[in-house]
């Protein structure tokens, strides 16, 4: 027997406690580097607090303001708004070192940093060795790595994961007891890779350094974001590392990355409840690139994916390597909005395809020549699609003076009409160049 309460007050329904400051979020649509600092700093003008929600210093977020270039990896690269807070929130893998010297770097012009205590696990050096050594150990076993940036992000998901990991609140607390499980972690994988050298003793003394360089820092931040939400109006804005195809669990596993970076890793991320969540953009580059190795259904392994690479200055700004290109993929975008629910796309590098007489755009997959209504799962059936493409004029002007619609060429609009109507999102962003400005607003 089921007891159903009801509220007499609101016609038998229960009522949706969905008060509060909604926050808005940018994702990644494809495998990465779409663009989404771009995006975040945009933004992040009118914004007063901007967070992070997942990740590492895996992530590398590329912002081009007043000529000037910045790179960020742990720090929201919204945070060139000196007026907002920036947040580093409890789904964040934070490598200390890292942190402070970016936050450093930074604080020197006015930047507002917090960090909640709940962070993140804590990424020790350790960490980045043993995320080396198993991808020798991968090649060595199965002729194949994942191709990951051996920043340590998995080895320290799989400590949280395993509840032997350290956060940041135990870093602030107790340093003995801190010390003791620190040992007895450093142990574990010492067992496991016998060739693993930790300086203990060495690492403990910065880490005492560290706790007392980010206590003026740290804050309960599901408090924090509470009170943000239902307190007086504010802007609150969410930045996604990584993207919607290297999720843990939507995206081409095993070639992903180890935290989830789909809108539910906002949530998790950050202690925000789902109804709070409010509009949710998209960021589409507009060709498809993907660093490392994994399937790539529309890669193209000649002259067209060198011309993006060389024009899109295709190059990671975390690893430092080259990325692969390919045509642009709507299977994937319907595949990640599946996921996201996207409000709209921002469309960026538009201006790469200038040059092309012709472009293709692959619209389904096929296999074993029938067409298949879904994404696979599975990476082997992944690499065995054939695409199905459709070819658009290419409209062969120079797009990276264009501020306005209007100022697109004929075919140029056609192209980003084509993507709206086969994806059923809407484009409310093209980027035609790295700067600020170079963003053309659509609605």
């Amino acid at each position: 027997m089921s007891i159903c309460y009801t509220n007499p007050g609101t016609g038998g329904k229960r009522p949706r406690n969905d008060k509060g400051n909604k926050v808005t979020v940018v994702l990644g649509a494809q495998w990465g580097d779409e663009g989404k600092g771009k995006v975040v700093d945009l933004l992040a003008t009118e914004s007063d607090i901007i967070c992070r929600c997942q990740g590492g210093n895996n992530a590398g977020h590329t912002v081009v303001v007043d000529g000037k270039e910045y790179d960020f990896h742990l720090l929201p690269s919204g945070i060139i708004n000196s007026k907002a807070v920036s947040v580093i929130g409890n789904g964040v893998v934070i490598h200390l070192p890292g942190l402070l010297e970016e936050a450093e770097k930074n604080e020197k012009k006015g930047w507002k940093i917090q960090i909640s205590m709940l962070s993140g696990v804590i990424m020790f050096d350790f960490h980045q060795a043993v995320d080396g050594l198993q991808e020798v150990q991968r090649q060595a076993q199965d002729g194949i790595n994942i191709g990951t940036t051996k920043k340590g992000i998995g080895p320290t998901y799989s400590s949280k994961a395993s509840r032997t990991g350290l956060r940041i609140c135990d870093l602030l607390d107790d340093f003995k007891d801190f010390s003791t499980r620190f040992k007895n972690l450093a142990q574990q994988y010492q067992a496991m890779f016998p060739t693993l050298v930790v300086d203990v003793d060495g690492q403990l003394n910065k880490l005492k350094e560290y706790a007392e360089r980010i206590r003026p820092m740290v804050r309960d931040g599901v408090y924090f974001m509470y009170d943000a939400i239902n307190g007086p109006p504010k802007k609150i804005l969410v930045e996604g590392a990584n993207a919607a195809l290297l999720d843990i669990d939507f995206g081409t596993y095993p070639f992903v990355t180890s935290s989830n970076c789909t809108v539910g890793g906002v949530c998790t991320g950050l202690g925000i409840p789902p109804l709070n969540i409010g509009d949710v953009y998209g960021v589409v580059k507009a060709y498809t690139t993907r660093v490392g190795i994994g399937a790539f259904p529309t890669e193209q392994l000649n002259e067209v994916g060198e011309l993006l690479q060389t024009r899109g200055h295709e190059v990671g700004v975390t690893t430092g390597r080259k990325r692969r290109c390919g045509w642009l993929d709507l299977v994937i975008l319907r595949y990640a909005n599946m996921i996201n629910g996207f409000t709209a796309f921002a469309l960026t590098k538009l201006d790469i395809l200038d040059v092309m007489d012709e472009i293709k755009v692959g619209v389904s997959y096929k296999l074993k020549g029938k067409k298949i209504p879904y994404f696979p799962a599975n990476m082997d059936v992944l690499q065995k699609v054939e695409v199905e493409y459709e070819k658009l004029p290419g409209w062969k002007s120079d797009t990276s003076a264009c501020r306005k619609w209007e100022d697109l060429p004929g075919k140029a609009q056609n192209y980003i009409r084509f993507v709206e109507n086969h994806v059923g999102v809407p484009i409310k962003w093209v980027g035609v160049g790295k700067a600020r400005e170079s963003m053309i607003q659509m609605f």
